[in-house]
């Protein structure tokens, strides 16, 4: 029996109180005690919006959407609305879906602004995520690789066996440290100091006697320092010679630098990102790359009856009458999309530059945005040598050179080949490198990752693909900088401009995550149901 059938005999039998109150326990309406989140306040948690809420509530028209860009936001967006009935047509400047969610593998291809084209040639399954490549576990872009059936994997974002590395800073410098040595002899010596202050009365105002014995316990535990409140070194700083069969005890690292010796060298520096909350393990990615996640959506997109138009960059954007028009272009001609509302994803380093009638204050809420010069290159080896050489399975190494770290593969472990992200960079580091011809980007990175890695680093190369995202038509930058968010332009954008709305990371307060994106579409969302409800 169809639904529809089976509300009609419930009213029949029972009248309309029993035929709502049906649909209430269906979650077709909403009633009082089943407010979908989108009409009681961004605040509130999410629930999306349902096709039941036009057929039971007088709307039974389907509102359009244009949607500009087919970055996350822009698939959310339409993926949300279309489940709702909404019409939604998204416009999208490149021939695939994802934005700055950019996975490059064998075959693909990029002419960046100013003329220098790529074509990569790694092998096949080896892959570069060129923007996001990790997901923390509470963020809400795992609820859609579920929804979705984007199967995922861990990814590796600290490994106690990659490296420090820092030049021109302190004793150490040029010397590459494990891990799990620096973070050893740092926490050991903190808690000595620590200890030490705590015996000699330096917390008596503060801790009382047994709490003070209780920080000693903790300290000797976190610290590995002795029964003297000495740090002294230990099998937490790796072997020499490790543990084996028979009489084989090991042998311990030793003895630890000095605390004056990692304090000059800085070592410590880049201890609390694993802290950070998007950082802290354990992260995922997608199996296959990071774009598996535009892909579903896209595909998801066009099966709740949405439409996707690629290769059709936006060049105008006006507010007409009770609806929008957008005008974009399909090769040579210039075609027009209408509809009741348009989201705009589109980076706002982007937009600005696009024609349109918005009011002043939005224009300049756009243009008062800064995108990130960010870089990336993917180097494919023949020999995993860092998984046989070093014992590095993922993870990143942390640098004070300009390359700022190295990643390694959280995929295809123990294969033939594997592909290590030798620079992921930002800023000066990133124009520096952008601004540098192909050849020379690979240079620079290959002979700064010898440093660390020996001659198997430059020996075992096979290919190399790199990104300079200041130089991405269509993205500008890796992500966007907002001066301020207070001091009204940010959060000019958090409204619409007659029926325009504007979502993305960027309006976000998880600028440069995907899960960003997501909370940003869905609050527009929101917005736009809510207020074609109450028209």
């Amino acid at each position: 029996m169809k639904r529809r059938d089976f509300l009609t005999r419930v009213g029949l039998v029972g009248g309309a109180g029993a035929m709502y109150g049906t649909m209430d326990a269906l979650g077709l309406i909403a009633s009082p005690t089943n407010a979908p989140a989108a009409w009681a306040g961004e605040q509130a948690a999410w629930r999306p919006p349902h096709k039941a809420d036009f057929d039971y509530a007088g709307h039974h028209g389907r509102p359009s959407v244009v949607v500009l860009g087919a970055g996350v936001a822009g698939l959310v967006t339409a993926y949300e609305l279309g489940k709702a009935g909404y019409r939604c047509t998204v416009l999208e400047a490149r021939g695939r879906p994802g934005g700055r969610n950019w996975t490059v593998r064998g075959g693909t291809e990029e002419t960046e602004i100013g003329g220098v084209r790529q074509r990569a040639d790694f092998s096949k399954g080896q892959y570069l995520n060129a923007g996001p490549a990790r997901i923390a576990g509470h963020m809400v872009t795992l609820d859609y690789c579920r929804e979705l059936g984007v199967p995922i994997e861990v990814f590796t974002n600290a490994n106690a066996d990659a490296y420090y590395y820092n030049e021109g800073v302190g004793p150490l410098s040029g010397k590459p440290i494990r891990h799990r040595t620096g973070k050893a002899d740092m926490y050991g010596y903190v808690s000595e100091l620590l200890a030490k202050a705590t015996d000699q009365g330096a917390l008596d105002g503060r801790l009382n006697e047994a709490d003070q014995a209780r920080l000693i316990s903790f300290l000797r535990s976190f610290g590995a320092i002795n029964a003297q409140n000495a740090y002294t070194g230990g099998s937490r700083r790796g072997y020499s010679v490790e543990p084996g069969a028979g009489t084989e005890a090991g042998t311990p690292l030793g003895p630890p630098f000095a605390l004056e010796e990692l304090l000059q060298s800085q070592i410590g520096n880049n201890f609390s990102f694993e802290f950070g909350w998007d950082q802290a393990m354990l992260m995922f990615q997608p199996v296959g790359g990071m774009d598996r996640i535009p892909y579903a959506l896209a595909e998801a997109v066009r099966r709740t009856g949405g439409r996707i138009v690629s290769d059709a960059p936006v060049v105008e954007v006006l507010n007409v009458g009770g609806g929008v028009r957008v005008a974009y272009r399909d090769g040579w001609r210039t075609r027009v999309a209408e509809g009741d509302f348009a989201v705009c994803t589109i980076p706002p380093q982007v937009m600005k530059g696009v024609a349109s009638n918005l009011a002043p204050a939005t224009k300049d809420a756009l243009a008062y945005a800064v995108g990130v010069a960010t870089g990336k290159i993917g180097l494919e080896y023949k020999r995993r040598f860092w998984e046989e050489d070093e014992q590095i399975f993922g993870g990143i190494t942390n640098t004070n050179m300009d390359l700022s770290t190295i990643w390694y593969p959280s995929y295809g472990y123990l294969g033939d080949r594997g592909l290590v992200v030798g620079y992921y960079n930002f800023g000066a580091n990133a124009v520096s490198y952008g601004d540098a011809p192909l050849p020379e980007r690979l240079s620079r990175a290959l002979a700064q990752g010898r440093k660390i890695h020996g001659d198997a680093y430059a020996r075992e190369l096979r290919t190399s693909f790199s990104v300079a995202w200041q130089k991405i038509r269509y993205s500008e930058g890796g992500w966007v900088s907002w001066p301020s968010r207070t001091s009204g332009q940010y959060t000019r954008l958090l409204e619409p401009d007659g029926n325009v709305y504007f979502a993305g990371d960027h309006l976000s307060y998880y600028i440069a995550w995907q899960s960003g994106a997501i909370e940003s579409a869905r609050k527009v969302v929101m917005q736009i149901h809510d207020r074609v409800r109450s028209a």
